[in-house]
């Protein structure tokens, strides 16, 4: 359990006795140490009301530290990824348009509260053209035993752009109860997402020069004509959830064991649709109808039922089987010349997993395993870790992770009123198997480091096959060698006085006989920033710039229709600095964020490669709040 550090321990009504209340069922005067955020593995933190640069770095639309990701030109849009996660702790096939789920809260994302009186947070931001993203939130305890929140985050942006429209909301209301003697718990939620993008499709062809020269004549990014006029694709999901626990041993100071039944079950139902009111034959190629409406639906079903059984010398050991049903596909077979495509791919089965943790003096070991009971659903994982504290100052730790399952659903199947969008490789493709090995140093002392190396076999992406007539031909392919993945980060902060200087420098290489995963070589992140406390520490102020940099490559282009990024080796971007200006304060529980973003215009450009490589360059002023009010 991470209680935070006393820095969090502020007291949110300093210098206002009169709004200091005790909660109902609470023995002491409210203190933000008493506000917790808790997860599904029983981690607890305490409410952050601080301001850092931590906090800077996640004060954008995903209100997580984005390093890495390089934004499209309006927010709300995806991101292109400049690293890849090799990780896979996950036995089924993950639903396809993988670029509209950055702002998809997954179960994992949901935190449930406990909070001695209400507590509300409001986050405000500044879009582009005509918008705004505001994320309100609100906890309450009824009582000790019994919490609720909810939450809506919406957006709306018109960007600097034709045709490039962004509307979203993410609705979440959760739950958390225990009985008073805590041997009973539980942790609900529900979801409902809605994410809507226009697509344009980049800048038409006979415009690219324009644009990349910085004609002043085009500085105005409204004038230029795209490629699409009339094309939007939206995400849509919901999912009901619940975890709860009895203990039907419970531990105590005379009692060295516990051993506890858990249930966990969700059902979740997302679809994903692309429509146009006329096709664009000269983009996406021929079509079978006279307007464009494509829809892929996903229904998931999964229960788990586990028993969780500790001893004070064997550790921590969690055993469980899992019946997972799942509903992914089409209302309809296509019939294509030489082939017929199917329209479902449906399964039922059962499956097994396994958690241990023990923790010795300062080492720590954990292990996660699971495995499907399926011939068609073949997958598995198993992740092991071992930490060692050195002291006070530096941890390290090391870890392997073996994972094997199924391309993603739209890798498999898909349809659509485009001919060259229809296929079918269920039968053919293979497991993606990955080994990944990986070890961490943490020292706020020294520096922050990570390393990983990764083997994978059967990689599976999309791919720009060929270019016929203008129309690209994109294909889900598997690359049947095998690849090597390496990552090497550094993270280190320098301080002298009231200045600091942040450093995130990530270095990338693979191996493989052909270019299927393109990376940058180098990432870096550098913020050098000034932060004190004024008018008798009435206000803290902080304010800087940040560095950011990548070195040329193939970046992955973006394709509207799938909502996904493909591999290209025709285009080399990168290699240019950008600069982003902020000042930052706080006063009492409001948190005011003021930026310069450095942005690019051609993030959106041709064929959404989402990077410039000209010298011309942009900056928009952005304005943020982050207020947190307790009643």
């Amino acid at each position: 359990m991470n209680k935070g550090n006393v820095a969090n321990r502020e007291n949110p009504f300093e210098n206002d006795s009169s709004n200091v209340k005790k909660a109902k069922g609470f023995d002491k005067l409210a203190t933000i140490d008493m506000y917790l955020q808790l997860n599904t593995q029983v981690d607890t933190v305490v409410v952050d009301t601080t301001i850092s640069i931590k906090k800077e770095y996640k004060f954008n639309y995903l209100q997580k530290d984005n390093f890495g990701l390089m934004p499209f030109a309006n927010i709300g849009q995806t991101y292109n990824s400049l690293s890849f996660n090799s990780s896979e702790n996950e036995t089924k096939p993950l639903f396809g348009a993988r670029a509209r789920h950055f702002n998809y809260f997954e179960k994992e994302d949901i935190k449930y509260y406990e909070v001695p009186t209400p507590w509300t947070r409001l986050t405000y931001k500044t879009a582009f053209e005509q918008g705004q993203m505001l994320d309100a939130f609100f906890a309450v305890n009824l009582s000790k035993q019994f919490n609720f929140s909810i939450a809506y985050k919406g957006l709306r942006s018109l960007g600097n752009y034709q045709n490039a429209l962004t509307s979203s909301g993410n609705f979440r209301f959760t739950s958390n109860y225990n009985t008073k003697n805590n041997r009973y718990r539980a942790k609900g939620h529900i979801v409902m997402q809605d994410l809507l993008n226009q697509e344009n499709g980049g800048l038409l062809e006979e415009d690219i020069e324009n644009f990349t020269s910085g004609d002043e004549d085009f500085i105005d990014r409204s004038v230029f004509d795209m490629n699409l006029e009339n094309a939007e694709n939206i995400l849509v999901g919901k999912r009901f959830f619940i975890n709860h626990s009895y203990d039907i041993v419970k531990k105590n100071d005379s009692m060295n064991n516990s051993l506890s039944i858990i249930n966990e079950t969700f059902f979740e139902d997302k679809y994903y649709q692309f429509y146009e009111d006329s096709p664009s034959t000269s983009y996406f190629g021929n079509s079978f109808t006279n307007s464009i409406n494509d829809k892929v639906t996903l229904e998931h079903f999964n229960t788990n039922l586990k028993l969780d059984y500790y001893n004070n010398i064997l550790g921590k050991l969690q055993f469980g089987i899992f019946y997972s049903d799942v509903n992914y596909g089409y209302n309809s077979v296509v019939l294509l010349t030489d082939e017929i495509i199917p329209n479902r791919i449906k399964a039922n089965f059962f499956g097994a997993n396994a958690k241990y943790s023990k923790t010795l003096n300062s080492i720590k070991l954990e292990g996660d395993a699971s495995i499907n009971f399926s011939d068609e659903f073949v997958g598995s994982y198993f992740d092991v870790q071992l930490s060692l504290k050195l002291n006070e100052d530096i941890e390290i730790n090391g870890g392997i992770n073996i994972s094997s399952r199924i391309p993603n659903y739209n890798y498999l199947l898909y349809q659509s009123d485009y001919i060259n969008y229809n296929w079918y490789n269920f039968s053919s493709f293979r497991n993606t198997n990955t080994q990944q090995l990986r070890f961490n140093l943490i020292s706020e002392k020294f520096f922050n480091a990570k390393l990983d190396i990764s083997n994978i076999e059967n990689y599976t992406y999309f791919n720009l096959d060929s270019t016929i007539d203008k129309n690209r031909i994109i294909k889900p392919k598997q690359y049947n060698a095998s690849l090597q993945y390496l990552i090497l980060k550094v993270q280190k902060e320098f301080r002298l006085g009231n200045f600091a200087l942040d450093n995130t420098i990530m270095y990338q290489n693979v191996v493989s006989e052909e270019d299927v995963l393109n990376v940058p070589n180098f990432i870096t992140r550098n913020t050098l920033y000034y932060s004190n406390q004024l008018f008798k520490k009435a206000m803290t102020l902080q304010t800087g710039v940040t560095f950011n940099y990548f070195t040329k490559y193939n970046m992955n282009g973006y394709d509207p229709l799938l909502a996904e990024f493909y591999t290209q080796n025709e285009t080399e971007l990168g290699g240019f600095p950008r600069l982003d200006f902020f000042i930052n304060a706080k006063i009492r529980q409001t948190r005011i964020f003021l930026k310069a973003e450095h942005f690019n215009s051609s993030f959106t450009g041709y064929d959404y490669f989402s990077a410039p490589n000209h010298p011309y360059r942009d900056f928009t002023i952005r304005f943020g709040l982050v207020w947190d009010f307790f009643l």
